[in-house]
């Protein structure tokens, strides 16, 4: 079956849809260099800040969800464009921001934006190209994934250290402005608009539902588990999830269909890649942190010791990309997650408040050059598995997962090094400030390690679709009576 749309220039598009979710993920992580500035200018401890990332990334849980709707209600064009529009107020917004609730509001909003491209970007790149050249295509996008929140303390580190934070949001208005004009000329609609009917109860669900889950794993950094600041918003969240799960599964167009499932590579593979964008988003928030608390080094110096981890993701995703067609996904998974093992317990082992640089920056570029193999091959094989009436529904469905990852990663990551750094503290109540600091990251590094070994487990399960099919058919051939 054909499952390619032609379009005039699928390649233009590709870059305008990149480009938009990679200014839109940068904003992710853009802040995190530029934490301790923001608590020092309005006067905000980390718990609080950490909302800046935090808040952004539950808004886009909260809101791919009902992308798939929105892609049946609204053309492509209109939603790539709405998107880059409601992108930029938010990145304005933020960056006149006189206060920090302020600059949360344009967060929020700029995350509204980045919710509505991202889900989009994938569907249209899975139609828009043939088959046998989706192991390139996605390898790019893998790229943009990873790259972008990997690449948001090394760039907003050197502007905040020559121009300040405010034009983190000031360069991102200009590129959306830009965009806006492009995506309106080159965007063409892909999708099917059928208008179902949307399902006010299945929004609410989802929204209660992610929303109690990410505020309760990002409140327990200030507040004990038995507080019921925690422990009820996480009950009411949970409860929410069921109900909204058990909905969607007797519904006849549900929001998110979870039927997609019942397919085992798709499953996996979108389970590999919540651990991955767990780990990346854990390990984007707590270095800027620790090179800057405990190393002490500017903020410009600590996002250059970040890019080498980086540039080896940008040469890693193309080659990865352009082999997937070849070598499927189990190779590239199996070999990266452990490289990825491998850098969190370098990570874990050797950080203190004397660590060289090197071996920040070498562990950095393992723990990369291994998530890399995993991140694409892994996206790229769950949705290989999918019919082409489910891509939109597999989009939205990994997407959700996919920020949830990020908002929970962030969230946990804060949470161990707040209590890292307590404990430390009662341990050794003598100990320097930079001492804590990095007790405390290196604290948080033991649970992403142990995330980096179960993605290893999962890797080992990964097979092709058509390896799938083709053994599901033997056994169905199998079965058959012998015919005398």
């Amino acid at each position: 079956m054909n499952t390619q749309i032609q379009v005039k220039k699928p390649k233009a598009m590709a870059f305008v849809l990149m480009l938009g979710a990679f200014f839109g993920l940068f904003g992710e992580t853009a802040l995190n260099m530029a934490l301790s500035n923001v608590m020092e200018d309005f006067t905000v401890k980390a718990a609080i800040a950490q909302w800046l990332t935090t808040g952004y990334l539950l808004v886009l849980a909260i809101l791919v969800p009902v992308s798939a709707l929105l892609m049946k209600w609204f053309t492509t064009r209109q939603l790539v464009v709405g998107g880059l529009v409601i992108s930029l107020a938010g990145a304005v917004l933020a960056a006149i921001s006189p206060s920090f609730w302020i600059l949360l509001l344009g967060r929020l909003v700029q995350a509204i934006g980045t919710g509505m491209l991202l889900p989009v970007m994938t569907s249209v790149l899975l139609v828009i190209f043939p088959v046998h050249k989706r192991g390139v295509v996605m390898g790019i996008m893998g790229l943009v994934i990873t790259l972008a929140p990997a690449l948001g303390p090394t760039l907003s580190g050197v502007i905040i250290s020559t121009l300040g934070w405010h034009y983190i949001f000031w360069i991102s208005a200009i590129f959306y402005v830009g965009l806006i004009f492009f995506a309106a000329a080159i965007i063409k609609n892909v999708s099917e608009i059928t208008k179902p009917k949307m399902d006010v109860v299945s929004i609410l669900l989802s929204t209660i539902g992610f929303g109690g889950l990410i505020f309760a794993l990002a409140t327990m950094a200030v507040e004990a588990f038995s507080s019921a600041k925690v422990w009820a918003p996480l009950l009411i969240g949970i409860i929410a999830l069921i109900l909204f799960g058990t909905r969607q599964i007797k519904m006849a167009q549900p929001m998110i269909n979870l039927r997609v499932f019942k397919y085992p590579m798709f499953t996996l593979g979108t389970a590999m890649m919540f651990l991955g964008i767990l780990m990346i988003l854990s390990s984007a928030i707590l270095l800027p942190l620790y090179l800057k608390g405990a190393l002490l080094f500017s903020a410009a110096v600590a996002g250059l010791l970040l890019l080498p981890g980086n540039a080896v993701n940008v040469i890693m995703s193309p080659i990865v990309g352009s082999l997937f067609d070849k070598w499927g996904a189990r190779i590239f998974v199996i070999i990266g997650s452990l490289f990825v093992v491998i850098g969190n317990i370098i990570f874990m082992v050797t950080l203190s408040a004397t660590t060289p640089a090197w071996q920040v920056v070498a562990a950095f570029m393992v723990l990369f050059f291994g998530l890399t193999m995993v991140m694409m091959p892994s996206q790229t094989n769950a949705l290989n598995q999918l019919p082409r009436e489910l891509y939109a529904d597999g989009s939205a469905a990994m997407n959700t997962f996919n920020q949830v990852a990020g908002a929970a990663g962030t969230a946990i990551a804060i949470t161990l090094f707040t209590a890292g750094q307590n404990g430390f503290v009662f341990d050794s109540p003598d100990a320097s400030q930079q001492e804590i600091l990095a007790a405390g990251v290196k604290y948080a590094f033991y649970f992403i390690t142990g995330i980096s070994v179960i993605t290893f487990i999962c890797s080992l399960f990964v097979r092709k679709p058509s390896e799938i099919k083709a053994n599901a058919q033997g056994a169905v051939k199998a079965t058959e009576p012998v015919q005398n």
